[in-house]
C-alpha cells in the first residue's frame, strides 16, 4: 500500500471518528443534527477512501459482483418449494438419526454398563 493511499485511509478514519465524537457532543434533543453529522462524516468518509487505491479496487469488486448477480438463472417458485420441502424432510430425517443414536447410546452406558438403570 502506497503512502498516499495510508495517508487517505488514516483521514478517513479521521473523518469517521470526528463524526461519532460530534454526534455525542450535540445536545441528545437534536436527534437530526447527529444523525446529519455522523452521515455527512460517513460520506466524507466514503469520498476519501474512494480516491485511494483500496476504494477503487473495492468499487470494481462490487461493480463485477452485480454484473455477476444479474447472470444469476433464479428457480421457479415450484422448484423452489420442492427444494425447500427436501431440506426439510432432510432435516427431520437426521434429526431423527441423531435422537436414535443418542437414546441407545445412552441406553447402552447407563442402562448396560453402569446398571443405573
Amino acid at each position: 500500500m502506497e503512502s498516499q493511499d495510508k495517508i487517505k485511509l488514516g483521514l478517513a478514519i479521521l473523518l469517521v471518528v470526528a463524526g461519532v465524537v460530534g454526534f455525542y457532543l450535540l445536545a441528545a434533543d437534536q436527534v437530526v443534527l447527529r444523525v446529519v453529522v455522523f452521515v455527512i462524516s460517513l460520506l466524507a468518509a466514503a469520498a476519501v477512501i474512494s480516491q485511494s487505491m483500496l476504494g477503487k479496487n473495492f468499487v470494481s469488486y462490487a461493480q463485477e459482483s452485480i454484473a455477476e448477480a444479474r447472470k444469476v438463472v433464479w428457480p421457479q417458485r415450484k422448484e423452489a418449494t420442492q427444494l425447500t420441502m427436501l431440506v426439510f424432510a432432510f432435516v427431520f430425517v437426521l434429526a431423527l438419526f441423531m435422537w436414535l443414536v443418542d437414546s441407545s447410546l445412552s441406553w447402552l452406558f447407563y442402562d448396560v454398563l453402569l446398571r443405573r438403570g
